[in-house]
């Protein structure tokens, strides 16, 4: 075999067994946590349905906008979070109206994001558990999700995941506007 042929051979069987190994370790990697929250891939294809929650779209949440009461939205689309502050890497908009709860819908929540999360909750609802929630992100986020899980197991009833999230109400040309999250803590 002519030396420039098995050169390329090893090399291809080089790079077959480095992809196998990144799949398996990839595949080993684990999506949920013992609790249930997804833990990692947080942007991709998110389920049909949540337990504890209802899936709205843009249609039916302009029909709980014009409720009364209003539900109360949340925005938990992710910030960086530096030395105690949040870092403004780019400019986030949200619906008008909006709470930004950054970074609750993680997975894995510290203790000290936790109380953040249930704290907020707590204010914005006035401590009524039957206040309509609605969570959002993106579309394929599935930082909402963790979000709505997360409220519906501290007790609240009323919780609605605005699934395609932002990206569905800019695409149905709907006004944003600019966002800063909640002060932490």
């Amino acid at each position: 075999m002519p030396r420039a042929r098995r050169r390329l051979l090893r090399f291809c069987l080089a790079a077959l067994s480095l992809g196998l190994l990144l799949s398996t370790a990839h595949a080993e990697t684990p999506l949920f946590s013992a609790d249930g929250y997804r833990i990692g891939l947080y942007r991709s294809p998110t389920p049909n349905q949540l337990q504890g929650a209802s899936i709205i779209d843009t249609i039916a949440l302009q029909a709980l906008l014009s409720q009364t009461p209003r539900p109360v939205l949340i925005d938990v689309y992710r910030r960086q979070w530096l030395q105690g502050r949040f870092i403004e890497d780019q400019p986030h908009e949200n619906l008008p109206g909006s709470h930004w709860l950054a970074n609750t819908g993680d997975g894995d929540l510290t203790p000290d994001w936790q109380a953040y999360f249930a704290r907020n909750l707590d204010q914005l609802t006035d401590g009524d558990r039957q206040q309509s929630l609605v969570f959002y992100c993106r579309s394929d986020c599935w930082l909402s999700w963790n979000a709505v899980k997360r409220a519906a197991a501290m007790g609240y009833k009323s919780v609605y995941w605005y699934r395609d999230g932002l990206d569905a109400w800019q695409a149905a040309n709907l006004p944003v506007t600019p966002a800063q999250p909640e002060p932490f803590p």
